[in-house]
């Protein structure tokens, strides 16, 4: 339940722990099928999402992307694909909870393709690797900006034996609508030209919240993996 004094970051959380629960039920129910368009499976879990929580509204685009589709970073939009037997797909939701936006995603493996089972696994543990790495820098020096991660999460991704994907390594997450994020501004995101510290505050003098991105591809392979959430410590 959100209550009236919680904090926005408490709030953003329990629409976060809703969105993980959503994510489970789309994995226990087996809804992730071979021979299922990329449409079929987004309509399929705006409905679980309806069901569950009574959620009809989303702050961008559900995102479904399998096969040479998981290339592309968000902006993209290509044409749609259907999931095939020993495949790789992500999820990327951004399903609102009682007007606070959560943005969660993760990427699920049909098969059992090593490589594609490293990406999946890599992916999640660069994310936990950025995100340590942020904090202790909060800790040490109270001063982050969003080029310097985004340079360290291109530079894990790297050494990894992955390119980085994504234009952005994350971005702010709010009350919807939070602050203008289109992608022209590049402030608002972990972005390599945002040299502003990410503790910097909005203009209601709050300390702004956000997500942590990670977009790791193999164009040779055709292959990759998105990991995302809120961009703080462990709270489960």
């Amino acid at each position: 339940m959100f209550s009236i004094a919680q904090t926005p970051l408490e709030s953003l959380i329990e629409a976060e722990k809703k969105a993980i629960q959503l994510f489970s039920e789309i994995e226990n129910l087996n809804l992730i099928q071979t021979g299922k368009s990329e449409e079929e499976l987004s309509q399929e879990i705006y409905e679980l999402a309806n069901q569950l929580f009574g959620t009809t509204r989303h702050w961008h685009t559900r995102i479904v992307r399998t096969g040479i589709n998981t290339l592309l970073p968000y902006y993209e939009n290509p044409p749609l694909l259907r999931l095939q037997e020993d495949d790789i797909l992500f999820l990327d939701l951004g399903p609102i909870f009682q007007e606070w936006e959560a943005d969660l995603g993760r990427t699920y493996v049909i098969g059992n393709n090593p490589k594609k089972l490293k990406l999946k696994k890599d992916v999640e543990s660069i994310w936990n690797e950025c995100r340590n790495w942020y904090l202790q820098e909060i800790e040490s020096t109270n001063e982050v900006t969003g080029a310097k991660l985004f340079q360290k999460a291109t530079d894990l991704a790297n050494q990894n034996g992955w390119e980085f994907g994504g234009e952005i390594a994350g971005h702010i997450v709010g009350q919807f609508p939070h602050e203008k994020l289109s992608q022209d501004d590049k402030m608002l995101s972990i972005h390599p030209e945002n040299h502003v510290s990410m503790q910097s505050k909005d203009a209601t003098g709050n300390l702004r919240n956000w997500i942590l991105e990670i977009h790791l591809v193999d164009r040779e392979l055709g292959i990759g993996g998105f990991y995302e959430q809120l961009l703080i410590g462990s709270y489960q």
